[in-house]
């Protein structure tokens, strides 16, 4: 008989965007040749750039001169994409959001679930017994996986009801501390799939542990692999372990932020950017070590609060241009403003011109007052949601800093901009800060991806280390808190949220 519910089978990967696409609505660029380095500038340089030569990157007060303009606009200048190439040496090329260092191969369609249970022994079950008892240090809770029933089971011997009984209440286990324990539809904005189902499958594991071929061998050892292995995971169990029983408000939100390390994926590379939306802070991640961090604003609460995401970073656009939103060209009519006053439309950097069908299109050159700023990262998804500078700066001042479109503002953007320029883009200083300075749009593509997690954490760890807990800015504690003090619900095979998408109304504002 069929012990479980069948997972979904993986939706099909939409096809690759083109490296060197280019938005129709960029402003016209010389195409100047730009000799490339032969090879890609490693990390150790690029992060190792002097603060004087990132300053050399501000351009000279004034805006570009702009001229209303009708029709589709040239290609802007894009660099060539130079030769994949290790993002740090020795380290071997990671391909898609999948494929992490030392990784298993991943099965076409990774199951979770048995037709026939198989066989247990009395020792194995006692063990997982034991772990379902000592669960509670992992921020679960040992009554939502029937001990009493597995205890029930064993002392009736081997058997199908052992069988049964023991690989039910497996799944359930490793399920919660694979995938975690919050119901999808408790997790408000939160857009990632977590890709562990894929890396590791239940039925695998368990069959492993039962032979005694897994990594390490045992029934705890398959479960205990399942845990996240980002430090902020290990500091919030111990501190779960030192708070008081009867400090209920705070035991339930340690858990809850536990879970949330859950819902991402195990191991997040080695590389990587991650922005904790409640903190306000970025982190450049190298080598498993924060080696920079910068100030972000992020989204109002409502409408435009910043989703949570797991994207990649494909290329870094200098000098971006910005396209207004119909909402204001048309509703608080900008377009107007700038077709009937060409002083207004030079002085704040506005081109406008109008399609067959007639509609107005107002498009922000590159420049110091562009609302992305001289800089933003290319990093395609269906939100509209990426990092970018900003001309207002004094904000970053603030210690309250949700007041966003939904976009993520990022101080010193442009000492970001320079580090994966050459670390990942192949361009030597004197190259990057030329292009920075050229107030042309220039996209550079980079040689390899890096991943970018948007995540949403009220406990954890600040940029010096310490744990805090941050305002519940967005309200989602909320759902996570009572979802986990609910009884557990049976997991469906859902790996993504049905919460529809909604891309930001107007993109970097």
């Amino acid at each position: 008989m069929t012990l479980y519910a069948p997972t979904r089978s993986p939706a099909p990967r939409p096809a690759p965007r083109s490296a060197l696409k280019a938005p129709q609505d960029a402003p016209k660029a010389p195409r100047r040749a730009l000799k490339l380095l032969g090879h890609a500038a490693l990390w150790s340089v690029a992060i190792a750039m002097p603060a004087t030569a990132v300053a050399q990157v501000a351009p000279a007060a004034g805006a570009a001169q702009a001229q209303p303009v009708s029709g589709s606009q040239p290609l802007p200048k894009t660099q060539p994409r130079p030769q994949p190439t290790s993002l740090l040496p020795g380290e071997q090329a990671r391909q898609a959001s999948t494929d992490l260092t030392s990784a298993p191969v991943v099965q076409e369609i990774p199951t979770d679930y048995f037709v026939t249970a198989p066989d247990w022994q009395v020792a194995q079950a006692q063990q997982l017994l034991n772990f379902i008892k000592g669960i509670g240090n992992e921020g679960l809770f040992p009554r939502d996986y029937q001990p009493e029933a597995l205890q029930a089971a064993i002392a009736a011997g081997p058997g199908p009801r052992l069988n049964e009984t023991a690989t039910r209440l497996f799944t359930w286990v490793a399920e919660d501390l694979r995938d975690g324990r919050t119901e999808m539809d408790s997790r408000h904005q939160w857009f990632v799939e977590d890709p562990d189902w894929k890396l590791r499958p239940i039925k695998p594991l368990l069959q492993e542990a039962l032979a005694g071929t897994g990594s390490g061998g045992g029934i705890v050892a398959a479960l205990d692999s399942l845990n996240p292995t980002h430090p902020d995971y290990a500091v919030l169990k111990q501190m779960l372990l030192e708070t008081s029983e009867g400090d209920k408000a705070s035991r339930a939100k340690i858990r809850a932020n536990m879970d949330r390390w859950r819902w991402l994926g195990r191991d997040l590379g080695k590389n990587y950017l991650l922005t904790n939306v409640p903190e306000y802070q970025l982190r450049l991640v190298v080598n498993n070590k924060v080696h920079t961090s910068f100030r972000t604003i992020v989204g109002k609460p409502g409408r435009t609060a910043t989703p949570q995401l797991a994207e990649k970073v494909e290329g870094v656009i200098f000098n971006p241009t910005w396209t207004v939103p119909q909402s204001i060209v048309v509703g608080e009519g900008l377009g107007a403003r700038v077709m009937g006053n060409p002083s207004y439309a030079r002085s704040n950097g506005y081109k406008a011109y109008k399609t067959e069908a007639g509609m107005t299109v107002v498009v922000q050159q590159p420049g110091p007052g562009n609302s992305l700023g001289l800089m933003k990262l290319d990093m395609p998804n269906p939100h509209a949601i990426f990092l970018h500078d900003t001309p207002s700066k004094s904000l970053f001042n603030n210690s309250e800093r949700a007041l966003s479109h939904g976009c993520i503002r990022t101080e010193n953007a442009m000492k970001l901009a320079m580090i994966m320029a050459k670390g990942l883009g192949g361009l030597s200083s004197e190259e990057a800060v030329e292009i920075a300075n050229s107030r042309e749009y220039t996209r550079v593509p980079l040689t390899k991806e890096l991943p970018v997690y948007i995540t949403y954490f009220t406990m954890a760890r600040d940029i010096d280390g310490q744990m805090r807990s941050f305002d519940d800015i967005y309200g989602r504690d909320e759902p996570v808190l009572a979802s986990m003090a609910a009884a557990r619900v049976q997991k469906t095979g859902q790996h993504k949220t049905d919460e529809p998408i909604v891309p930001i109304e107007a993109p970097g504002a």
